[in-house]
């Protein structure tokens, strides 16, 4: 099929042997590419049970149909396997540019089992794996690593003129549950612990080079698709909003709301807003907006902090989550020091949503006298060091290396503790925005706000924040829509542009299948009862899917409102019910 290079790399890196194998039409056609093929993927070749920081589990990178084209938002790539963090199924997406050379190596999914006696990383290219040494990159940073990776690219392949690494930090390596994989210095495959996998395999790195392309369906279609395409969207509002202030734009229309999660969930509004606003970071430090490729939204912030002890600092960011995880819940006021915490946290390279989470729930403890550590709310430096003790698996971090539940049960915080399945909400707060608690409870990764963007038709007045009836419906249509988002591999921050009639298009051109509506829903429906199928092989209970019960108890101040039980049990029996699953969230038995 079109589109797809109908090849699969497995790599034993233990015994450091590799093997492709053919995909059939059939399989892509009912699942597509991206996360579609991973989910079949993790259920043919993971054991049930398995340890997701043993031997056994496989770290699956993949791209989908669109990546290698000239589809807007289509450099991304996803990285699946069994999340360290929650036990289930993880997916974790980046752009930047290395899914562009990972498409040139001619595999539509890269399958790596096994672990490595030593330290490597990994040169995978159209021909063949290369297995390297990575004893001397061991420790370094992923901004260190990088660089030294592509070197090594240019000295041993002069022939080669670029390459894509993804690397992993030493939060990685010390197989902290919540460690991310980068790439291009600030791009994350961000949640669930993909890198604490990669770490668990000795894997430091994997650089992605080659020189095959893929053939399209009607490529004369798919150029005057994407031409028109852009001349008719590049002056669209929203994305010109995003090009001038990127997400932190989000930051003021949160908190106007009453939904900025703050002082670890205990409020809806920050007082110290000014302080870490969009406007805050394009005054105080300098601002170019960043894309990735195949991109003219260019939502990235290259940041450059103008002044103070982090003067000269760079990151691309902070994006709207790393403001509320470290302006929000621990009440850090200054946009320059959220940077900072940006930069420390890319370094180390771990989850800046779930770091803030750990940090200011490690207050509270602190204020509860449950243990004694020197940090407090605004306290940058204490907060600073506690992310480096948790990569390093130091005392106190040591525990939160292991997350939130093992945390919360070491120190008898259980009913405080804000997750769904371990993982940590993103930035909107539930109780204003009901959808997302039906986000965070349905999401097969956790408490996850990626999965629907479903805050999107909330925030902007599509659909009524506080309604209840004929929610579920309305979100498992948009949750379908941006599921095929994720199998193409395509940007979220596009989903205004790319409705159902654009995706056929894109699909058609690209592969040459020619899907409606209803067949592209009937596709994300099999890919999320895939993904629900292995959640519930691994040990997923219907009480997995419910909310913090502290939504429900406890009034934001600024409100009075909550979420309550009722409301969340028939957002999550509707959800059940449209997506014709059981009472117990089970899909119908395969046929």
């Amino acid at each position: 099929m079109k589109g797809f290079y109908n090849r699969l790399l497995f790599i034993d890196v233990g015994e450091k042997t590799f093997t492709v194998q053919p995909i059939e039409d059939d399989l892509l056609k009912k699942c597509l590419g991206g996360k579609g093929l991973a989910s079949f993927l993790l259920l043919a070749h993971n054991p049930a049970r398995v340890d997701p920081l043993g031997p056994d589990n496989r770290l699956i990178f993949a791209t989908g149909p669109v990546n290698g084209s000239s589809v807007w938002g289509s450099c991304r790539h996803g990285v699946y396997t069994k999340s360290p963090q929650t036990g289930f199924f993880s997916e974790s997406y980046a752009g930047g540019t290395v899914a562009e050379h990972m498409a040139s190596t001619g595999y539509d999914a890269v399958i790596i089992y096994g672990a490595a006696e030593h330290p490597v990383w990994l040169e995978i290219t159209a021909e063949t794996v290369e297995f390297h040494s990575a004893v001397d990159l061991w420790g370094r940073d992923t901004f260190a690593t990088e660089d030294a990776v592509k070197q090594h690219v240019r000295e041993l392949r002069p022939e080669v003129r670029k390459c894509g690494v993804v690397t992993i930090g030493p939060a990685g390596e010390n197989r902290v549950c919540f460690a991310v994989i980068e790439n291009d210095y600030w791009r994350s495959a961000g949640r669930t612990g993909v890198g604490a996998v990669m770490g668990s395999k000795m894997i430091k790195a994997v650089a992605f080079h080659g020189g095959r392309k893929k053939e399209w369906a009607d490529a004369d279609q798919l150029a005057d698709f994407c031409r028109e395409f852009a001349r008719r969207n590049k002056d669209n509002p929203g994305v010109q909003a995003y090009k001038t202030k990127g997400t932190p734009m989000l930051v003021d229309i949160m908190n106007d709301v009453g939904g900025f999660p703050t002082r670890y969930w205990h409020k809806g509004r920050s007082e110290n807003r000014h302080g870490f606003n969009a406007n805050a970071l394009h005054e105080r430090c300098e601002v170019k907006p960043h894309a990735c490729l195949k991109c003219f939204m260019a939502c990235g912030r290259l940041s450059v902090v103008k002044a103070g002890r982090h003067k000269g600092l760079k990151v691309e960011g902070p994006e709207y989550e790393t403001i509320y995880a470290f302006g929000g819940l621990c009440e850090v006021c200054d946009i320059e020091e959220i940077v900072f915490l940006n930069d420390v946290c890319d370094r180390l390279g771990m989850d800046t949503i779930t770091a803030g989470n750990l940090a200011a729930f490690t207050i509270e403890a602190v204020h509860q006298e449950r243990l004694t550590y020197d940090i407090d709310y605004g306290k940058v430096d204490g907060i600073a060091q506690l992310l480096e003790d948790i990569a390093y698996r130091r005392g106190v971090g040591d525990v939160l290396a292991q997350g939130i539940r093992f945390a919360a049960r070491e120190w008898r915080m259980e009913e405080q503790a804000i997750h769904v399945k371990g993982l940590e909400p993103a930035g909107y707060d539930p109780r204003i925005l009901k959808g997302m608690g039906l986000a965070y409870g349905s999401s097969d990764r956790g408490a996850c706000h990626l999965r629907a963007t479903f805050y999107k038709p909330e925030l902007s007045g599509l659909v009524d924040p506080d309604q209840i009836d004929g929610k579920a419906e309305i979100f498992t249509e948009w949750e379908d829509r941006l599921t095929i988002f994720d199998t193409l591999i395509l940007c979220r921050f596009y989903r205004d542009l790319y409705q159902w009639e654009e995706l056929s298009t894109i699909i058609g051109a690209i592969t040459g299948l020619r899907l409606d509506a209803a067949a592209m829903r009937r596709v994300a429906a099999e890919v999320t009862d895939a993904a629900r199928r292995f959640n519930i092989r691994e040990g997923l209970r219907p009480a997995d899917d419910r909310i913090p019960e502290r939504f429900h108890r406890e009034p934001l101040p600024e409100t009075g409102k909550v979420i309550t039980t009722e409301q969340m049990e028939q957002l999550l029996g509707d959800y059940y019910r449209a997506r014709g699953w059981n009472e117990k969230g089970e899909p119908m038995p395969e046929e």
